[in-house]
């Protein structure tokens, strides 16, 4: 803090001093060594609509995200969640109507109607999770997705080294490409590790928060043979836990709750696709683009978890191999393949 002269006085002014003395203040601060920005930027209003719970993995990296942002005042920020399909136009429009200047949320089965709103307010900047590209002809509407495929590689690594069947289970909620390329990425991790005769049970459920669903499905794989199982929805690592075999978790870390059953997670940042997206609006230069990129671990966008409670289980050379893999991603001379294709089982 600077030493200001005692002799200083210092006085709140009222909107009306302001008003007929603004041109005065900006000399006053320069004469005072005071910066010229006396008064901090207002937050963004941000709103965001889920179509499932706040805690369900996905959305919830991105609300805890938001709440971050809101909480150092860059935005202020409101959401809504288990909002269906049908009625989410609705909600979107209303969100727009109330001034909130960026909306958050998943489109991925609304795709049509959530850029059908954003064509009908400009002046609104959209960030929504999508399975398609942006495009021109609606600058105010960009896609992101959760492209953590290198972690979900890694862990693919670790994955290999630790089944003991080579039989994998792998339990999804759609074949969608946020989905299909995380599961490619840690397939491909698996048989570098365990060998290309690893074998995979793949399954989607057709939701994407029904853990009671994906616990049965991932019953009925350990019931074939898998002793380890990609976590990609909630329920499969209860079932695995239930069970006595491993699993790897997916977009947030759950060792927590399963310590003798979570080896290791892929993790999402949202944060990095969020802070672009706020300073963007806030610059006035928001427009359509990938926002997919800012996932991928070289932008911060994801990483693995620690291992934790499997410290000492997994083994030295493997963990050995996993921090080489990620300074390769990190620094670019190692690239993960991005498989959009559905995953069959083989």
């Amino acid at each position: 803090m600077p030493d200001f002269p005692k002799n200083l006085k210092f006085f709140t002014p009222t909107r009306r001093s302001l008003l007929k003395t603004a041109g005065a203040g900006a000399v006053l601060a320069a004469t005072a060594g005071l910066p010229t920005r006396l008064f901090a930027q207002e937050p963004l209003k941000v709103a965001a609509v889920y179509t499932v719970p706040f805690e369900q993995q996905w959305v919830s990296r991105i609300h805890i995200a938001a709440n971050a942002a809101k909480d150092r005042g860059d935005i202020e920020y409101t959401a809504t969640e288990n909002v269906s399909n049908t009625d989410y136009e609705r909600v979107m429009r209303e969100y727009c109507e109330a001034g909130n200047k960026l909306i958050l949320g998943e489109v991925f089965g609304v795709e049509q109607a959530a850029r059908d709103v954003a064509r009908d307010y400009p002046e609104v900047a959209f960030l929504m999770g999508s399975s398609f590209k942006e495009d021109a002809a609606v600058p105010n509407f960009a896609p992101f997705d959760n492209y953590i495929q290198d972690a979900s590689y890694l862990t693919g690594l670790i994955a290999g080294a630790m089944t003991q069947s080579k039989n994998i289970g792998m339990v999804g909620g759609f074949p969608i490409p946020e989905v299909n390329r995380l599961m490619h990425a840690f397939m491909a991790g698996v048989r570098e590790t365990a060998g290309d005769d690893a074998k995979f049970q793949v399954a989607f459920i057709g939701s994407w928060f029904d853990p009671p669903k994906a616990k049965e499905t991932a019953f009925a794989q350990i019931d074939a043979g898998a002793d380890i199982l990609y976590a990609e929805r909630f329920g499969v690592s209860d079932a695995a836990q239930e069970r006595g075999v491993l699993a790897i978790g997916n977009v947030i870390d759950t060792q927590a709750d399963y310590p003798e059953t979570v080896v290791a997670s892929a993790l999402w940042h949202f944060e990095p696709t969020l802070d672009r997206a706020i300073e963007q609006v806030k610059a006035g230069s928001f427009t359509a683009e990938d926002y997919g990129v800012y996932s991928f671990m070289k932008e911060g966008g994801c990483s693995i978890a620690p291992l934790g409670t499997f410290e000492d289980k997994v083994p030295d050379e493997i963990k050995a191999l996993v921090a080489e893999r990620e300074a390769a991603i990190k620094d670019g001379s190692f690239t993960v393949e991005i498989n959009d294709e559905e995953p069959k089982s083989s």
